[in-house]
């Protein structure tokens, strides 16, 4: 009889033991992969000068892409020219807003763009000149068109604004390209990366199309 009890005693310290160091091992897997979770966490929101040149860079990029898409306002263009121009917008738009966010996240300046000076393309009569938008900003990036070249597209007639507009684009885009495989290349901030990615993508199909367009 006791050595019943002294067996069934030892069976329930084993048990109990054993269900101890199993919940201990669970806790401390548990903590680890938390730890892990943490860690590439931080890994992601960490970032580096080339992500802030690339969001400061390509917000004034994309503020001159949509103020030539506003120059599309009130052009006869071929339905497709016209509905690749609101694509552009409707992409575009959106891409300023994030990278914004994540300057005054990482405490940096966000920069002017020409669109500061303008009423975002739904005033045309407030465009009298628009090249002198430009003055002071930073219009040596690839693919930026510089005040003359802006203001001989907003002046071109008709007959030749299509092709011209689509020849500026094609090249606003290309270094578009450049700027975003740059920050694939340099940069550290995974969402800033995946933009990069992302703007490669979209414009060099954009590119192709505006090529064909063009004939």
């Amino acid at each position: 009889m006791q050595a019943r009890f002294r067996a069934q005693s030892t069976a329930a310290v084993l048990t109990v033991t054993l269900m101890l160091t199993t919940a201990a091992c669970g806790g401390d897997h548990d903590s680890s992969a938390d730890g892990v979770g943490r860690g590439s966490e931080d890994a992601r929101s960490n970032h580096n000068a080339a992500d802030v040149a690339f969001a400061t860079d390509m917000i004034q990029h994309h503020a001159q892409a949509l103020s030539m898409v506003d120059l599309t306002m009130d052009r006869t263009l071929d339905p497709e020219v016209q509905a690749l121009a609101e694509s552009i917008r409707a992409a575009q738009a959106p891409e300023i807003e994030l990278m914004a966010d994540w300057l005054v996240d990482w405490g940096e300046e966000i920069p002017a763009t020409m669109r500061d000076h303008t009423h975002a393309g739904h005033d045309m009569g407030d465009m009298d000149d628009m090249g002198e938008s430009l003055d002071g900003l930073d219009h040596d990036m690839p693919g930026m068109l510089s005040p003359e070249e802006l203001d001989a597209l907003q002046d071109a007639p008709d007959p030749e604004f299509q092709t011209r507009w689509l020849e500026s684009m094609i090249e606003h885009h290309e270094g578009a390209v450049e700027m975003a495989r740059t920050a694939q290349d340099d940069g550290a901030y995974a969402p800033a990366i995946d933009l990069a990615g992302s703007i490669i993508e979209s414009q060099s199909a954009e590119i192709n199309q505006m090529k064909e367009l063009i004939g």
